[in-house]
């Protein structure tokens, strides 16, 4: 096996044993008010950091093109609190629309 082998061996290994440490935290400490909102609040944090990184990055670099655009309309979109289905393609569409008159790459 070779060393990158070993190094992902470990991280899944990692991973299952920090899930298994969850079986061993108390009912009450996971029905606490408490942890909810940290859980909830997290969960929101994490989506709201994948979508910036994959709007603004592409690879290593820094790039401003039509998923900016798309974002912004499904951002309009969720202002109007339409269903999540509109959503994606109210931004599908910015981004189409964009790249077609040649705005954004």
């Amino acid at each position: 096996m070779s060393e990158l082998s070993w190094w992902i061996l470990a991280a899944c290994l990692s991973a299952y044993a920090i899930k298994l440490c969850g079986y061993f935290v108390p009912r009450k400490v996971l029905d606490s008010p408490t942890m909810s909102h940290v859980a909830a609040t997290l969960t929101v944090a994490l989506l709201a950091s994948l979508v910036t990184v994959n709007t603004f990055t592409t690879g290593q670099e820094l790039v401003i093109d039509a998923r900016i655009g798309a974002l912004a309309a499904a951002i309009i979109a969720l202002l109007f609190k339409a269903p999540y289905l509109v959503v994606v393609i109210a931004g599908a569409l910015a981004a189409v629309l964009l790249r077609l008159t040649g705005l954004a790459a």
